[in-house]
């Protein structure tokens, strides 16, 4: 279990290397024939491709299920990247059945959907008292901490994190993990002035750093700053690691979210989980 739920969790790993050899990983986990999981492989066919849709359509349902917390009146965070565009699609949806709410997007990206939606958005300068926050994850540990940012949003989506008196976040099975870090890069986002020096301090606290790229240029956030796509084994101290991180001159903010988690939505082929922080997961 602990191999499918690490060997494909993060976008920026999701090369067809990884996406195969997470279909052999799941295939192996859920008994599925190794003649089919091989053949698989090799590329000559579809055995795995029903089971593999069915798994990751788990995000679709635990957004669906996440919907549902958004009440009338509620000012909404809305989260960055393709669960959250699956939770702003449901939320746009409802607002079209009759729903009153406004919205408060992570990105320009996010904003853009969210429009085409029909959900109305608040400006950015304005003190925002959110009422609950909705959004997806890299990774998440039994803690409720994550990892965020493999969209290059996690300073918008922090500061949104952080005003919303509630945090709902969404995944498919797949993003549990039982320790942060791993096969999945923590994205530290740094100011691009002294870049270098930055990154020699973050591995002096073990990690180990690539300037992130995209299409052959370097990364910018909207912001303006570069991200640092980091990796750790284990992270076996989220809350250390972040404030050590948070003290080195150059970073703006890291990707990992600690303690700030108030339920957790996890969509499995056989239904939808929630864990609330604190608490036991549990099915629904």
């Amino acid at each position: 279990k602990e191999i499918v739920a690490r060997i494909f969790v993060c976008p920026s790993e999701d090369t067809e290397l990884v996406r195969r050899l997470g279909r052999f990983a799941i295939a192996a986990y859920m008994n599925v024939p190794v003649y089919a999981a091989f053949h698989e492989w090799l590329g000559r066919g579809e055995q795995l491709e029903p089971m593999w849709r069915l798994w990751k359509q788990g995000d679709r349902r635990a957004a669906a299920a996440a919907v549902e917390y958004v009440h009338d009146g509620y000012l909404v965070g809305l989260g960055t990247g393709s669960t959250a565009g699956h939770v702003v699609r449901a939320l746009g949806e409802r607002v079209r059945a009759g729903l009153r709410i406004k919205g408060v997007p992570t990105s320009q990206e996010t904003a853009e959907l969210a429009k085409s939606t029909g959900i109305p958005l608040l400006p950015d300068q304005e003190a925002w008292p959110i009422d609950v926050t909705i959004d997806g994850a890299d990774q998440v540990d039994p803690q409720l901490n994550l990892i965020k940012g493999g969209g290059g949003a996690l300073l918008r989506e922090k500061i949104v994190a952080a005003a919303s008196k509630q945090l709902i976040i969404v995944v498919d099975a797949t993003k549990r993990v039982p320790v942060l870090g791993g096969p999945c890069p923590l994205p530290i986002e740094v100011v691009r002035f002294g870049w270098p020096n930055t990154a020699r301090r973050i591995e002096a606290l073990g990690g180990k750093v690539a300037l992130r790229e995209r299409d052959g240029r370097v990364f910018t956030t909207e912001s303006g700053h570069y991200i640092l796509d980091c990796r750790w084994d284990r992270i076996e101290d989220p809350a250390a690691l972040e404030m050590q991180l948070n003290r080195i001159p150059g970073v703006v903010e890291s990707g990992l979210f600690v303690g700030r988690t108030t339920i957790l939505i996890a969509g499995t082929p056989q239904g939808v989980e929630v864990q609330k922080a604190g608490r036991q997961r549990g099915s629904v």
